[in-house]
């Protein structure tokens, strides 16, 4: 059971482990909110690479590299890797996201609607993004 929470970022350093498309996306969210971002990935996608805001490392992950972090995303194409960031980031008591798997990390993303002032999130605890999303869909349209 997950506990529904916002969090402020404005500030805060995040550390994303992951420079493809799943790391773009959070990325966006995460720079909205106004967090200094810090990318750990030997590649990143174009969008990533043009994105002023954002410290890119160009190389792979390396136990300590959480050091620094108030809040942590696994977001790699290996799971081994994913879990040894969760490993870390939860030694070291950091909320910590992971897109593969899941249930490595303490949190989830849910999906997000933001209208004129108000926020919604919608979760399926992650057993059904795609329903998240066409929740969030459809309340788009109602709150335009």
């Amino acid at each position: 059971m997950y506990y529904p929470l916002f969090l402020v970022l404005a500030g805060q350093p995040v550390v994303v482990i992951g420079g493809g498309k799943v790391a773009t996306r959070k990325i966006r969210s995460l720079l909205k909110a106004g967090a200094v971002v810090t990318v750990i990935s030997p590649a990143a996608t174009a969008t990533i690479r043009r994105m002023k805001n954002v410290h890119w490392i160009r190389r792979s992950y390396r136990s300590g590299d959480l050091r620094s972090a108030r809040l942590v995303i696994a977001a790699t194409d290996d799971l081994a890797v994913n879990r040894r960031v969760c490993a870390e980031a939860n030694r070291r008591r950091l909320l910590v996201n992971c897109a593969a798997p899941p249930d490595a990390g303490n949190f989830i993303v849910p999906s997000v609607v933001r209208r004129s002032g108000v926020t919604i999130a919608i979760s399926t605890a992650g057993t059904n993004p795609a329903r998240a999303k066409a929740l969030r869909k459809q309340l788009e349209k109602v709150l335009r």
